[in-house]
Order: structure tokens, then C-alpha cells, then sequence
């Protein structure tokens, strides 16, 4: 599996999780209470498996192996994406509060700027960097980056991606959200064998 296949993978889960985002905040609205646990759940989610392991892969390795190719950083997309990662993380931050203080208006507003922002991100890595990455990138440089990927998911907090993986589940069933399709070596390691099908009614 190359390193871009790796990313897209990760992005259907991400993007499983922004739904359930989106559904707390929408009832957050018509039931004028905000549910503050599956919010911080899905903070979590985000600061461990989004920003901890899946951006990190791309800021670390992936986009440092774009640039040694010639890719500039400040002209160039890698810049653009990095960008949009600190933005990211300004929304997470902002949601965080709104749970603390239980604010379900703050928490509607900041949600729904992150949840455009990762879409927006995740159509431009998908639909134009990867491609450029996947003809720029050599065999070796992709055998290279999935070793590496790899080894940083070994080096999180033991159990860390797993666990994500399942509070992305539990999370839909929880909202009653499809959950992403379940894929054969859906991210680098084995813990792709905890994700399963979920049947909404």
C-alpha cells in the first residue's frame, strides 16, 4: 500500500467522525442542550488520531519528502496544507471551550468552521496533492514513507490508534451514523482489524 492510500484511508474515518460532529451540533439546536460527552469524545478523537497521528505523518514525512524533491513550501501546497492544520487546531481549541463552559452556540459555530475546514482540506489533498505526490514520489520514497508511517503509529501511547479507531465506532453507533466502509489495511498497522460494519436501523 503506498503512503497516499495509507492517507485517503485515514480521511474516510476522519470524515466518519466530522459527521457525528455535525449531528451533535444540529441537535445540539433543536434540543437547546449540548451533548458534552460525545463532543469531548470527538475532540479527542481529533487532537489524538487527526492531529496526532495522521497530520503529524504528513507534516513529518510525506510533505519534507514532497519538498527534498523540489517542492517549495511557501509557494507550494505542502505550505498551504500546514496552514490549514494550525487553523484546525485554533477551531479544535475553540470547541474544547464551548464544551467546558457548555455552550452549545459557541460549540455549533466553531464546529461548523472545523467540519468545513477538514472537508475542504481532505477534497484538496485527495483530488490534487496525492496525485501529484503519487507522480512525484519513486517506489522507494513510498516503501520508504509506509515504513515510517509505521513506525510513528508503534511510538504513540500504546493502544492510542486502536482505541481511536474504536471511538470512531462507537461514536456512530452512539448517533446512529453510517460508519466508514470497512477496509483491508484501512491505516499501516494491523489495527484495521478492529473496524467492522455498522448497521443503522
Amino acid at each position: 500500500m503506498v503512503a497516499t492510500e495509507i492517507l485517503r484511508n485515514e480521511h474516510r474515518v476522519i470524515e466518519q467522525v466530522l459527521r457525528c460532529v455535525a449531528a451533535i451540533a444540529e441537535r445540539s439546536a433543536a434540543e437547546q442542550d449540548l451533548n458534552c460527552d460525545a463532543a469531548a469524545l470527538a475532540i479527542d478523537f481529533f487532537r489524538t488520531f487527526a492531529d496526532g497521528c495522521h497530520h503529524l505523518k504528513e507534516e513529518q514525512f510525506l510533505f519534507p519528502a514532497l519538498e527534498a524533491k523540489g517542492w517549495s513550501r511557501h509557494q507550494g501546497p505542502t505550505g498551504q496544507m500546514l496552514k490549514e492544520h494550525r487553523l484546525g487546531h485554533e477551531y479544535l481549541d475553540a470547541m474544547s471551550r464551548a464544551v467546558q463552559d457548555n455552550d452549545a452556540e459557541s460549540f455549533r459555530g466553531a464546529a461548523g468552521d472545523y467540519i468545513s475546514l477538514l472537508r475542504e482540506h481532505i477534497a484538496k489533498e485527495d483530488n490534487v496533492l496525492f496525485p501529484m505526490a503519487d507522480s512525484t514520489l519513486t517506489p522507494r520514497d513510498e516503501q520508504w514513507l509506509a515504513e515510517q508511517f509505521r513506525l510513528h503509529e508503534a511510538q504513540l501511547t500504546a493502544g492510542a490508534h486502536e482505541r481511536c479507531l474504536q471511538l470512531a465506532d462507537d461514536l456512530t453507533r452512539q448517533l446512529g451514523i453510517p460508519s466508514a466502509a470497512p477496509t483491508e489495511g484501512r491505516c499501516c498497522c494491523a489495527c484495521s482489524s478492529v473496524r467492522r460494519e455498522v448497521s443503522v436501523d
